[in-house]
């Protein structure tokens, strides 16, 4: 089998994973849940956030069952290994959507080999759409997917991306302040996945973060936007990686606007 061949392999397994896990998350929203609290006050956890990273990794090992898996929850491993193939899961993101019964959570899956995805998967099931990336292309419940054509920041819309807590509140305010300076609109959906997504799809036109983000919180979406023909770099300008400070994603033609409104965040102008 060549390459190629086994990337739309995994690619393919990503999407039955994701949408295993979303299934699990499906069943359980709109219903009573027990809600936990790990860091912070809204740094929430449900047993269906276990469950279904659980049912994803059951997928997973049916087909690769040796290779590692990178996830949120409970004892998966935290790092993306930098050889070999490897998985990143996150069963819910957007859980305090979740909780909240607001429609705006996604489970993310994403195959990677030596730290690079290869394919990926992004499946939002009360939304009624499926994302997927893979050596063909990215696609939206089988519609091809392309970044937007607009390169004026004035006509563009951007994301604010990720949570800056409560002693980064500053970050978070300067982040905003430069995003409506810069650009014509601005939207925040409190899930990442998705939000990389709607910038794959063309619903927006970037969206950004001085924060080194979790790995699964980002990689799945990312291969999405490149993908649709988007760029993804740091803070500097460099390709981003899963270890990368900042994220700064865009259909191109507004990236440079978008990045120094991302350096902004931390008193860098340009």
């Amino acid at each position: 089998m060549s390459e190629r061949e086994q990337d739309a392999r995994r690619a393919s397994v990503a999407h039955r994973a994701a949408a295993a896990g979303a299934d699990v998350a499906a069943a359980s929203f709109r219903t009573d849940l027990d809600i936990e609290r790990k860091d912070g006050k809204t740094d929430v956890v449900t047993q269906v956030d276990r469950d279904a990273q659980q049912r994803v990794i059951e997928v997973l090992e049916d087909e690769f069952p040796t290779d590692p898996v990178v996830g949120e929850e409970e004892d998966a491993l935290k790092a993306v290994p930098e050889d070999g193939p490897a998985w990143i899961v996150d069963p819910i993101d957007g859980t305090n959507n979740y909780v909240a019964e607001n429609r705006a959570f996604a489970t993310a899956v994403a195959a990677v080999r030596d730290g690079e995805p290869v394919g990926a998967a992004v499946v939002c099931p009360a939304l009624s759409d499926t994302y997927r990336s893979g050596p063909q292309g990215a696609v939206r419940n089988d519609d091809p997917l392309s970044v937007s054509d607009v390169s004026d920041p004035e006509a563009a819309t951007v994301c604010p991306t990720f949570w800056w807590d409560y002693d980064q509140r500053d970050q978070y305010a300067a982040a905003t302040r430069a995003i409506v300076e810069r650009f014509g609109d601005m939207r925040r959906f409190g899930c990442a996945q998705l939000e990389l997504a709607m910038v794959a799809s063309g619903s927006l036109e970037g969206t950004m973060t001085n924060l080194r983000a979790n790995s699964w919180d980002t990689v799945a979406g990312v291969h999405l936007i490149r993908e649709a023909g988007g760029t993804v770099t740091d803070l500097e300008g460099n390709r981003w990686r899963h270890d990368s400070q900042g994220l700064v994603a865009s259909n191109g033609t507004v990236h440079n606007e978008l990045r120094a409104a991302a350096l902004e965040i931390d008193g860098v102008t340009t």
